[in-house]
């Protein structure tokens, strides 16, 4: 991956220096340099055309652009912010009419930026303060007021914190009352750009020592570059926060967002520093304001996917090959407009394009379904039966046909779409999982079997903890659909997404960074810091702790080096990604061919496999997914290969109760976790003495008195037993319906 680059035709000098640039919509870019004039720029000419003259004693230093979200497709941007060196700022129209001029600061404005969310700005000035203005330029606060001058200052994604710059440290102030700044060295000399990714909440910094580095949202330092051999002057983060541009003296890089470079590009002739850069709202261009007066513009290429055989690559703005692999053909594809995002896999290639989404079947590769009027898709996520496709107002469902199959929706949905992140969407074989970006602990659930209740109206799943990342499965039955997410804490958790509408909840990972769903089989692999993880059955195992012990096994990662990435999960080969090396790792095949045969119903296959391998996990993973199918036989087998003794006695208690009957059901939900179905099944049986004896099984003592109480039976048994229990912790009682009811009795 690399940019191709070309160079403004007016080709500079007159124009003098040009201090900053920034895009309106994906076509236009608005550019301010030292001949006072503010000038509008094509992205596919390289012309441009002057739009207004600033005053003789306006020196430009910074240019931000505030795009009208709610204008699906709007080419303009609705204000023009420019701040000058002697301490004004102007806010100018589409029409670059005046709207406000604001002497803000005492010196020099550095950084002027409207907020993420449009409802403000803020600026920083040689004179060591940072403020906060509303949209139409009245003073709304003083955040930072230092002796030293502020260099550069990013707002978060969220509005709700500054980052900013002085001298060789860097700082986050909290917007929040009460809240502490968060101050650290990040550089050796000075602190010359600053970046603040929208999606991964990373920040990027460049400085006079020659290096550019990536830091965390708490300040902790990621990713140190190896020294340049000039400053790093300017730098970017994509949109979608995967990618970062890094511009110095005559240099341009292109670089993965954990830090590591896909390209460096060396000018021929001397364009001086790349003052500003900045990238297309859409993530495939890039322009850069030079020393000479020239403007760099760019666009990715040799950009790839590759899924199984097929291997995807863009070598031109509107030209991309496919390649297969193994018979070694290849067919080339035009477009009519530019490329913006593609994506492999399930036997299709997808493509967007400014207006239209193109469906490519690898069998008819030259009789694309295509989809018109789909703008501003920023998210593409393939399944086994259908695709999402996400653009700036809803969330859209497409079967591979071109049909559209639903279009989901939510409360608060049409203001979120511009935030949501692949992180926060997945599809499933029949499911969608959403995450609330207004509630990070509300996770919605849409069915997209035909005739489902939950295609209208999405379930519900409720985190303790803000969610970062989810993931559904993507294989298995109808019967066999599994969630899992990862919070703030990186703890990871599970939950069938047939068991609403409570959805179970269990925790069956900790320190998990990112974690992926195999292709074939229910198999999960998660990342963390120097290891990875691979859980054989997290759906089936998840209410076990044991279970889940025998079912998981941890790998070091430390020889793949630092800051590992997912790549791919497909087969039984997991794709890790570190300093721009590929690698590929296994897992297990005997536990793929196990899940195969288990959701085909073959468990005489089944077992074969495990007799065959003959290790703990294998008979495991065979023991959690026979339990889940009631597979009362073949789960003592292999209980008892995996030595389970426990538990193979307790599935000879439940083979020797009546068959089908209310007690060997409800023991058998017992054995599944699943306690308040046992309960149920119980009470709905009218065997409530039973259901009593479950619930004090359980430990659930308020549950087993409640039922005791409500049908007026076991009373003093429940106290009993209370007592017996306390007495053999040697503690005393502390329950007050326990106090209340002994008090009766």
């Amino acid at each position: 991956m690399k940019f191709k680059t070309y160079f403004s035709k007016e080709g500079g000098l007159k124009l003098g220096v040009v201090s900053c640039v920034d895009w309106s919509g994906a076509e236009d870019i608005y550019s301010c340099s030292g001949d006072h004039n503010l000038l509008k720029w094509a992205a596919n000419s390289r012309e441009s055309v002057q739009v207004a003259t600033l005053p003789e004693d306006f020196h430009p230093t910074d240019l931000h652009l505030l795009v009208l979200k709610s204008s699906v497709g709007a080419k303009g941007g609705d204000s023009l912010l420019i701040a000058s060196n002697d301490g004004r700022f102007v806010i100018l129209n589409k029409s670059a009419r005046l709207e406000r001029s604001i002497s803000a600061h005492s010196g020099a404005i550095t950084a002027a930026r409207w907020s993420p969310d449009g409802a403000g700005l803020l600026t920083a000035g040689e004179d060591g303060v940072v403020k906060i203005w509303s949209r139409t330029g009245m003073l709304r606060s003083t955040v930072i007021q230092n002796e030293g001058p502020i260099r550069c200052a990013k707002w978060s994604p969220n509005s709700s914190a500054i980052v900013y710059s002085q001298g060789s440290s860097m700082a986050i102030k909290p917007l929040a009352a009460n809240s502490k700044v968060i101050k650290w060295k990040a550089h050796d000399g000075l602190v010359l750009c600053l970046a603040w990714a929208n999606h991964t909440n990373l920040i990027a910094s460049g400085g006079e020592d020659c290096r550019y580095k990536v830091w965390d949202s708490q300040g902790s330092n990621l990713y140190t570059s190896s020294p340049d051999e000039h400053p790093i002057t300017s730098i970017d983060i994509r949109p979608e926060g995967d990618l970062l541009a890094v511009g110095g003296f005559n240099m341009l890089k292109l670089c993965h967002y954990t830090g590591w470079s896909h390209s460096t590009c060396r000018f021929p002739q001397t364009v001086g520093s790349l003052y500003t850069l900045s990238w297309s709202p859409d993530g495939t261009q890039i322009v850069a304001g030079c020393g000479n007066g020239a403007l760099i513009f760019g666009h990715i290429v040799d950009r790839q996917v590759i899924c199984r055989n097929l291997k995807a690559t863009t070598v031109g703005r509107k030209t991309i090959v496919l390649q297969d692999i193994v018979t070694k053909t290849s067919d080339t594809l035009e477009f009519s407009d530019r490329v913006i995002k593609m994506t492999l896999g399930y036997g299709h290639l997808l493509v967007t394009t400014p207006n239209q989404l193109h469906i490519f079947n690898e069998n008819y590769i030259n009789t694309p379904v295509i989809v018109d009027g789909r703008t501003d898709v920023h998210i593409l996520s393939l399944g086994v039966k259908n695709f999402v496709a996400v653009d700036s107002s809803s969330i859209w469902i497409y079967t591979y046909t071109g049909r559209l199959h639903l279009t989901p929706k939510f409360p608060g949905s049409s203001a979120q779409m511009a935030n949501l992140t692949e992180k926060c969407i997945s599809l499933g074989v029949d499911t969608l999982v959403v995450r609330d970006f207004a509630d990070h602990t509300v996770i919605y659930v849409f069915d997209l079997l035909p005739g489902a209740t939950r295609q209208d109206e999405a379930s519900v799943i409720r985190s303790k903890t803000p969610v970062t990342q989810i993931s559904v499965c993507r294989a298995g039955g109808t019967d066999s659909q599994y969630v899992v997410f990862i919070d703030i804490h990186r703890d990871l958790y599970v939950s069938n997404l047939r068991s609403g509408p409570d959805f179970p909840i269990f925790k069956i990972g900790t320190q998990v960074i990112s974690v992926m769903w195999g292709s074939d089989s229910n198999i999960l692999v998660g990342l963390h810091d120097a290891c990875y993880t691979v859980w054989y059955c997290p759906g089936e195992a998840c209410a076990d702790p044991t279970l889940i012990g025998l079912t998981t096994l941890t790998y070091d990662s430390t020889e793949f080096g630092r800051n590992v990435s997912l790549e791919s999960f497909e087969g039984c080969q997991i794709g890790l990604r570190s300093s721009g090396a590929l690698f590929t790792v296994p897992v297990k095949i005997y536990c793929n061919l196990l899940h195969k045969f288990v959701q085909d119903g073959l468990w005489s296959q089944a077992v074969k496999v495990c007799r065959l391998g003959q290790t703990p996990v294998l008979w495991a993973t065979l023991a959690a997914m026979a339990t889940r199918k009631n597979q009362l036989s073949i789960s003592e087998e292999a209980y008892s290969s995996a030595l389970q003794i426990d538990k193979v006695h307790y599935l000879q208690h439940i083979k020797n109760l009546p068959a089908s009957s209310a007690e060997q059901m409800a023991e058998n939900s017992v054995l599944n976790g699943r306690h308040t179905e046992a309960e149920i099944c119980l009470v709905h049986n009218k065997k409530i003495r039973e259901a009593i004896a479950v619930c004090m099984r359980m430990h659930n003592w308020d549950r087993a008195l409640e039922l005791a109480d409500k049908h007026q039976t076991d009373v003093e048994f429940v106290l009993e037993e209370r007592r017996k229990y306390l007495k053999a912790l040697n503690k005393d009682e502390m329950n007050p319906k326990f106090t209340a009811m002994a008090k009766i009795k």
